[in-house]
């Protein structure tokens, strides 16, 4: 079972977050724009859309979520959204040549069943980009050692970046492209985007199915 309790009972304190927290939240975005930037795409889905906050900015129109609640703010955001989980997508494969999952792979239940499923509906030559706190970073390690008394993180799996990168690249057809990072501390403030890893709390990377 998807981890989908605290979305359906905090959906107001979630959706606050991304007010409260406008300067990270934009930060993150500038990552994945940037990421974005030099690839065309026409039928992209985000897994874990969440109320589509990351997928109306970055021009995804297709969303999947296990949360009922998340899907219809989602769909009020103009996103064509279901009701699925990562781990058994409810699309055929091959469908698109854009996946993107954002702070959705510490809430997965089986994150190498996910990939494989993100890897089955992505086009061949298509790209995969995926957000996330590293949990070796400032906010990995404060995320996880305050996730008991989260509403959120509770039941949070948090994972480093060479380990996205080595599951993800054991489990489908995909390859690492390149990474970017942001957030390099812990105050709400409008970051700079660096190539890379190691030093940013929020990473993008990038991944091409061949």
């Amino acid at each position: 079972m998807a981890k989908i309790t605290p979305f359906e009972k905090f959906t107001k304190d979630y959706e606050n977050w991304f007010e409260k927290n406008f300067y990270l939240y934009q930060s993150e975005l500038k990552v994945l724009k940037l990421l974005l930037e030099e690839i065309a795409f026409e039928k992209a889905l985000e897994i874990g859309v969440g109320s589509g906050r990351f997928a109306k900015p970055l021009g995804v129109k297709f969303g999947v979520d296990p949360s009922p609640k998340m899907v219809k703010i989602a769909a009020k955001r103009g996103i064509k959204v279901v009701l699925g989980e990562a781990e058994h997508l409810p699309f055929k494969s091959e469908t698109f040549d854009l996946v993107l999952m954002v702070t959705t792979i510490c809430f997965v239940e089986n994150l190498p069943q996910s990939i494989g499923e993100t890897n089955r509906v992505l086009k061949k030559g298509g790209y995969f980009l995926v957000g996330f706190v590293d949990k070796n970073s400032l906010l990995g390690k404060l995320y996880e050692k305050k996730k008991n008394k989260s509403r959120f993180y509770k039941e949070a799996k948090f994972f480093s970046s060479e380990e996205v990168i080595k599951i993800t690249e054991k489990n489908s057809q995909m390859v690492f492209l390149k990474a970017k990072q942001t957030i390099f501390g812990s105050e709400n403030k409008l970051y700079p985007v660096l190539e890379g890893l190691g030093k940013g709390s929020f990473v993008g990377l990038l991944f091409k199915k061949y």
